[in-house]
């Protein structure tokens, strides 16, 4: 396995493969990959010839104030973990590699200020700007996005049909650990008393299946519910918590699929997203 740091030495490799009719799956991470990234990088093992995964901390999908800096980098142990997934080639470029003084951006504007997209109005612009450059890029047949950034996987979906991407976007389930917290970089922020009050998150979630399951429709009554639980937790503070349409991200008053529940909670200074989904 090859780490690549230029966009000249992916396109060649990528071009070689394509001339031995070789099929490559891409999987676009912000690295310090975990368990949730690995089973990503698997699933496009099994469904390509040979896997791409971009290992890239993307400074246009972070705000003011946000944890950019902070953020975790471990390339050496993201290295073992892609090549133990079997991945082909970590594409780990610079900043300046991928933003040569740039001034085009895509902006999704409707599904984007919806969500995550309320409390951070340019993240999506990024988010969308640097997975339509590593689609070109590495121009690959299928591209793997984890259900845990729900709204995340919406929009990419959209862009690829709206842009006419000749790219099938694959979701893959949320991957979580032993007691329900979904997997997340960010979940190396949290001491023992944070990482315990952020099961609230995934708690509260299993109310809302349940009561769907038992046949409550009403959204708001739904919502309520989950809310409460989480107000349980002392050290929880919701940003939001929603049930919309999973195709256009429009709010819900009566629960019909597909449906996505999303929710984003700060667990002390740390933000946590979790949702689920009903195809």
């Amino acid at each position: 396995m090859q780490i690549v740091k230029t966009i000249d030495e992916v396109r060649k490799t990528v071009k070689a493969w394509k001339k031995e009719g070789l099929t490559v799956g891409l999987v676009p991470t912000m690295g310090y990959l975990h368990e949730g990234h690995k089973s990503l990088i698997e699933r496009a093992v099994k469904e390509n010839d040979r896997v791409v995964v971009s290992d890239f901390v993307n400074p246009t999908q972070f705000g003011p104030n946000e944890d950019f800096e902070s953020y975790p980098r471990d390339i050496n142990a993201d290295a073992k973990l892609c090549e133990s997934a079997g991945a082909s080639i970590i594409f780990n470029p610079e900043a300046d590699e991928m933003y040569d003084n740039a001034l085009t951006f895509v902006d999704m504007n409707k599904i984007t200020k919806v969500l995550c997209g309320k409390t951070r109005p340019i993240h999506f612009s990024g988010v969308c700007t640097v997975v339509s450059k590593l689609f070109n890029i590495v121009q690959p047949d299928r591209a793997y996005f984890g259900q845990k950034d729900a709204q995340q996987l919406c929009v990419i979906k959209k862009m690829v049909k709206d842009l006419n991407f000749d790219i099938e976007i694959v979701g893959c389930p949320i991957i979580r650990e032993n007691d329900g917290l979904a997997k997340s970089s960010r979940n190396t922020y949290l001491n023992a008393d944070e990482r315990k009050a952020a099961l609230c998150l995934s708690r509260s979630l299993e109310i809302g299946k349940k009561m769907i399951a038992d046949g409550e429709t009403d959204v708001k009554t739904i919502i309520l519910a989950i809310k409460a639980e989480i107000g349980k937790e002392p050290l929880a503070k919701i940003d939001y918590v929603e049930m919309v349409d999973f195709n256009q991200l429009e709010t819900l008053e009566k629960v019909q699929k597909p449906l996505l529940c999303a929710m984003a909670v700060y667990i002390g200074k740390t933000r946590l997203i979790d949702n689920f989904i009903m195809e």
